[in-house]
């Protein structure tokens, strides 16, 4: 298992990822060998080549279509062609996702149904190649975690099947959207486009966290280069990384430390109810805990302190519900460590029934078994028992444990 660091320099294209996968060490007959099991090794040939960027070294990854006639394919007949085709499952679920965010996304902006849209220059053969190759990159390395900088757009105008398009592409502005991406306009002084719906269509499905990891080390990598010329190196480098994160959260180690977003502020115009609301909604959103008190403020007021402790990667969206359902005119946040001990979900078979418990592993060693809150409450009312009785039977089904999911 390794982390993978994809930095767009300054944008993305499937061509670009491509190369730069296959200069990482992705051996080219990976990368072909699911076109081959899905009947198109006759309409193409790949080559990957030795180029430069602003003398920058790097692989440009290079489709010649040898595809007969100017076939338009709509994501029916392409759902059909990788649905049909003989591929692991978990590389088949790859591409179909990157497909399918394709098809969502052109059928938004083109007010179709995503089955009717027909592809023009996704579809072509080497669009096939660029997505299907670099998602068979994707299954081979078999990356832990993937992280990326924010991709930039650029601006002007592209010609396409449809005619000339604004830069970004409506495509490209839907994917950005559905998928909340963040992306920089620092070029948006130069005409052309960094960016295509290729390009961030994989990084929507094959990107855990839109910003570099904390710290990390460089393993290897690898550098695609794009076909346009800029007054600067238009690449993409893909590297392998050992991570922050990795080190820190590897499963032989228990404790396991990783970092965390904490978020406060002070209210003192909002009623309780507001404040409870709010507090709820920041449950739902996905907040590890939240915590609140009434205090004394400013002229003599009563208000409350609301905290919450949140998953590092999503501290821009929780920064903005504080400003979209409080009444705070500021945040105060911060990033801290935190160290937690191992643990996995599951269910335990009783007299009363199947329990959900969760198991925590001690440093030790040794296993203890906690029964959601809301299962001892379930249980209490249904069959008149105490806390205590109800903690014993779990505890005397200890064996009869059986897993949701892993260690973590």
């Amino acid at each position: 298992m390794r982390d993978i660091f994809i930095e767009c320099s300054p944008g993305i294209s499937g061509d670009m990822l491509l190369g730069a996968l296959y200069d990482l060490g992705v051996p080219k007959k990976v990368i072909e060998q699911p076109l081959i099991d899905l009947g198109l090794k006759d309409l193409y040939n790949l080559e990957f080549e030795e180029s430069k960027s602003c003398s920058i070294r790097g692989v440009k990854a290079k489709v010649e279509s040898i595809d007969c006639g100017p076939t338009k394919r709509n994501w029916r007949s392409i759902k059909e062609l990788i649905l049909k085709g003989q591929l692991e499952e978990k590389l088949q679920q790859i591409i179909y996702e990157v497909f399918e965010s394709l098809a969502n996304a052109e059928g938004k902006v083109h007010g179709i149904e995503p089955e009717e849209v027909h592809f023009h220059e996704i579809g072509a053969i080497d669009s096939l190649v660029d997505i299907i190759g670099v998602c068979a990159a994707w299954n081979y390395l078999n990356p832990r975690k993937v992280y990326c900088n924010e991709p930039m757009l650029g601006k002007g105008f592209v010609q396409t099947e449809h005619g000339k398009l604004s830069v970004p592409p409506p495509a490209v502005i839907e994917l950005i959207r559905k998928n909340n991406i963040r992306v920089l306009s620092c070029f948006n002084s130069i005409e052309g486009e960094l960016s295509t719906p290729t390009g961030i269509s994989l990084l929507s499905c094959l990107v855990d966290y839109f910003r570099p990891p904390s710290k990390y080390s460089i393993k290897s990598y690898g550098v695609g280069i794009g076909n346009l010329k800029f007054p600067f190196p238009n690449l993409v480098r893909v590297y392998e990384i050992v991570s922050f994160e990795d080190s820190s959260i590897n499963q032989q180690n228990n404790p396991n430390c990783e970092e965390i977003s904490v978020q406060e502020a002070w209210i003192d115009d909002q009623t309780p109810e507001d404040v409870s609301n709010f507090v709820e909604k920041l449950r739902i959103e996905g907040a590890y805990d939240v915590s609140y008190q009434s205090i004394n403020m400013k002229k003599n007021r009563i208000g409350f302190s609301i905290q919450a402790i949140l998953p590092i990667e999503k501290k821009e969206f929780f920064r903005r519900l504080w400003f979209d359902y409080s009444s705070t005119i500021g945040v105060r946040e911060r990033t801290q460590s935190r160290w937690i001990l191992l643990r996995r979900r599951g269910e335990c078979s009783t007299t009363f029934g199947n329990i959900k418990v969760k198991q925590i592993l001690k440093p030790d060693g040794s296993i203890t078994m906690k029964p959601e809150n809301d299962e001892v409450l379930r249980l209490k009312l249904d069959h008149k028992i105490s806390t205590d009785e109800i903690k014993k039977i779990i505890q005397e089904s200890s064996k009869k444990f059986k897993a949701f999911e892993n260690w973590k």
